[in-house]
């Protein structure tokens, strides 16, 4: 285990991280048995990781995937229900959303996801807003949050219009239909899609150039180019805000049991705005 490996695994022990290759780390969230869903105290390691990773001198670049046969389901229940009705999980919440997607469009490092799989929530933020994305062809895609009853926040607002065209981004994210791998490349939601079987050698290569190359002149054209995403900033920021006061609402309690109870959600038809 290299150093920088160790220091990780020790500090953000809700991840799980390896070096698949020289000057490269790998991100892999590690819980299979619920398809890699992410807890209160995973969300939050997975916020704050993004500043160690930028200020580190020991690699390059960065690979995001996840443990067997999904990437990241996004966030459990458990996290989903806490926040319910509870202002103060809210704003906690709410600053840890905002946090993850500004540190990780202002990390220096190049940042490549693997999408192994199913790819939601919290989980999607890193698979989609990564410099370089590679879906396998069974990934599946999905923003479910207006299935669960709260607004479309994370990123989608900023990076799905950017990436495959407002007009697949709003289909998608109002439907909450899946994506395969194969349909994310073709409406140019992610980088590329590979065979399922290759995904991993693929982010392999791609990370080991990335870590070769010039650091400067890399780093500086993802600045530049996320310059696109920060003047976006202010859309962000309200579907966020947007996002948090629909767990004040009685739509996402529906939402959420509708989910437990493995059926379609039953939701007022009347709306004030």
């Amino acid at each position: 285990m290299t150093d920088y490996v160790k220091r990780y695994a020790e500090k953000y022990p809700k991840l799980s991280f390896d070096a698949p290759a020289d000057r490269v780390l790998r991100m892999t969230f590690d819980r299979p048995e619920t398809y890699n869903s992410i807890c209160a105290e995973t969300h939050t390691q997975m916020t704050d990781i993004w500043i160690d990773i930028d200020r580190d001198e020991d690699f390059n670049s960065i690979i995001v995937t996840g443990r067997g046969k999904a990437f990241s389901a996004g966030g459990d229940f458990s996290l989903i229900e806490n926040m319910i009705g509870n202002p103060t999980e809210i704003m906690k919440t709410w600053k840890e959303a905002k946090d993850l997607v500004y540190n990780i469009i202002n990390c220096n490092k190049v940042i490549i996801s693997a999408i192994n799989g199913p790819a939601a929530g919290a989980g999607l933020v890193v698979a989609i807003l990564a410099d370089i994305s590679i879906a396998g062809k069974r990934a599946k895609i999905v923003d479910g949050h207006p299935r669960l009853g709260v607004a479309a926040g994370d990123c989608a607002a900023i990076i799905w219009p950017l990436l495959c065209g407002m007009a697949k981004a709003k289909y998608y994210l109002l439907t909450c239909k899946p994506i395969t791998g194969e349909v994310a490349d073709d409406i140019g939601l992610v980088s590329m899609c590979v065979e399922d079987d290759v995904l991993e050698q693929t982010s392999i290569d791609i990370a080991t150039e990335m870590a070769t190359a010039s650091q400067s002149a890399t780093r500086w054209t993802k600045y530049s180019l996320n310059n696109w995403l920060r003047q976006a900033g202010p859309i962000f920021d309200a579907s966020t805000a947007l996002e948090m006061l629909g767990f004040m609402s009685e739509d996402v309690k529906e939402g959420v049991l509708s989910h437990r109870e493995k059926r379609a959600p039953k939701f007022n038809p009347n709306c004030p705005i």
